[in-house]
C-alpha cells in the first residue's frame, strides 16, 4: 500500500522549533523529488521546500534561512527542520511525492 504519513506538528510559540518527519512508501520515495507544502486557513495550498533524490533543495523565499529539508534515502523519510517560526507559518504541512502522492497533513500552530 503506497504511503506518506506525516508526524511532528503540534503548537509552539514564536521563535520556536519543530521537526517534521514524512514516512514514505519505497516505490514513492526512491528516485522521486520530495516535498512539504502547507496550507494556511482560507488560503492556497502552496510550496514550503523540496528535495531531489541527489540532495538538491529548494525553498520558498519566505521560509530561506529558516527551514531546512533532508531526506534519508534508507529510511524512506524526508524532514523538515522548521526554526525561528513565524505566526505566518501556521498552516497544515503536506508531505508530496513528485510521482503524485500527498499525505494527509499535520497542523502546526505558532502562537504569537
Amino acid at each position: 500500500q503506497v504511503q506518506l504519513v506525516e508526524s511532528g506538528g503540534g503548537l509552539v510559540q514564536a521563535g520556536g522549533s519543530l521537526r517534521l518527519s514524512c514516512a514514505a512508501s519505497r516505490s514513492i520515495f526512491i528516485g522521486n523529488v520530495m516535498g512539504w507544502y502547507r496550507q494556511a486557513p482560507g488560503k492556497q495550498r502552496e510550496l514550503v521546500a523540496t528535495i531531489h533524490s541527489g540532495g538538491n533543495t529548494r525553498y520558498a523565499v519566505s521560509v530561506k534561512g529558516r527551514f531546512a529539508i533532508s531526506r534519508d534515502n534508507v529510511k524512506y523519510t524526508v524532514y523538515l527542520q522548521m526554526n525561528s517560526l513565524k505566526p505566518e507559518d501556521t498552516g497544515v504541512y503536506y508531505c508530496n511525492s513528485a510521482s503524485g502522492y500527498w499525505g494527509k497533513g499535520t497542523l502546526v500552530t505558532v502562537s504569537s
